[in-house]
């Protein structure tokens, strides 16, 4: 993962990483309520896409405490990070981390499984180039009965356009781009691979919260 998505990955975050969690916790909306509506059945296993730093798997931990957690993020960086971030909760028994790519890893090799009953993504469509097909890939993940659950940026419709051209402009320089055709990727793949679809807007059209139920 050294090239690539990956390299440019961990060049953005490998001093980023350090602070990534004190500072997005400020304009990341809508993360905690997704990991509320997870609610996995007990023993579940939770597969986090993009998983970064591990904040997320931890709270999933902390909210779920029965449930068997799973990361996986290109960035060798940030999951350096994870890993620490992971033991020191005392969840190092309970998290598994690794190394791939949101579009192709293979989940059996990585974590013994093919399958999640939840699958979440939280704040990494919008950094991925090929979204589309980590959006398909984490559908194949989810299992019979299961749900995945998105939450990222929206299109700021019901804020006014200056805040949504400086908002869009600063997280270009990150490498963000907030996909304004989500709602309608998540509807094509519950038809394509089986599912009921679902998506709706948060805080003015800052966030929006998307996903499915696999059938």
């Amino acid at each position: 993962m050294s090239g690539g998505h990956g390299g440019l990955m961990d060049s953005v975050y490998r001093h980023q990483r350090h602070i990534y969690d004190l500072s997005r916790k400020f304009y990341l909306l809508g993360r905690d309520g997704l990991i509320a509506d997870l609610v996995p059945p007990r023993g579940g296993a939770v597969l986090e896409i993009g998983c970064g730093t591990g904040r997320n798997l931890i709270a999933a931990g902390k909210a779920w405490p029965e449930a068997r957690l799973y990361g996986v993020d290109i960035s060798e960086a940030m999951l350096e990070t994870a890993r620490k971030a992971v033991a020191k909760a005392g969840m190092a028994d309970r998290v598994v981390l690794a190394l791939g790519d949101a579009c192709a890893f293979d989940a059996a090799a990585l974590f013994g499984r093919m399958d999640f009953e939840r699958v979440f993504i939280s704040y990494a469509l919008s950094m991925i180039p090929d979204w589309e097909g980590a959006l398909r890939q984490a559908v194949r993940c989810v299992a019979h009965g299961g749900k995945l659950e998105i939450v990222d940026f929206g299109q700021q419709d019901d804020l006014p356009v200056f805040w949504k051209r400086a908002l869009f402009g600063w997280l270009a320089r990150f490498h963000v781009s907030p996909r304004a055709e989500l709602k309608q990727a998540i509807g094509k793949l519950a038809a394509d691979m089986g599912g009921f679809p679902h998506s709706r807007s948060l805080y003015c059209g800052y966030a929006v919260r998307g996903g499915l139920i696999r059938i």
